[in-house]
């Protein structure tokens, strides 16, 4: 769903397989400093470069399991809040 110029926001339904699919092309664009992101109503390009911010949350409360990656950059690198080294395990 395009919001605005600049902006792009998209939401469904995916099983597992589709969303590490999607986890890897996420991967592969940091990786190459470039990540595109479009659905049928609209588009945008990204250009990850330098330091980035990198903020999780991972929340189970009441039945529901949330997790949220938020990553954010800028072209100036001054120093930024740090939570210290973050430590993920899987199955």
């Amino acid at each position: 769903m395009m919001e605005r110029k600049g902006r792009f926001r998209h939401q469904s339904l995916q099983d597992r397989k589709s969303i590490q699919k999607l986890l890897d092309a996420v991967k592969r664009g940091i990786s190459k400093g470039e990540l595109q992101f479009g659905d049928d109503t609209g588009d945008i390009t990204l250009e990850p470069n330098g330091l980035m911010n990198l903020r999780v949350t991972a929340t189970n409360e009441d039945g529901q399991s949330r997790l949220d990656l938020r990553i954010t950059w800028t072209n100036d690198t001054q120093d930024k809040k740090d939570s210290g080294k973050l430590k993920v395990k899987g199955g």
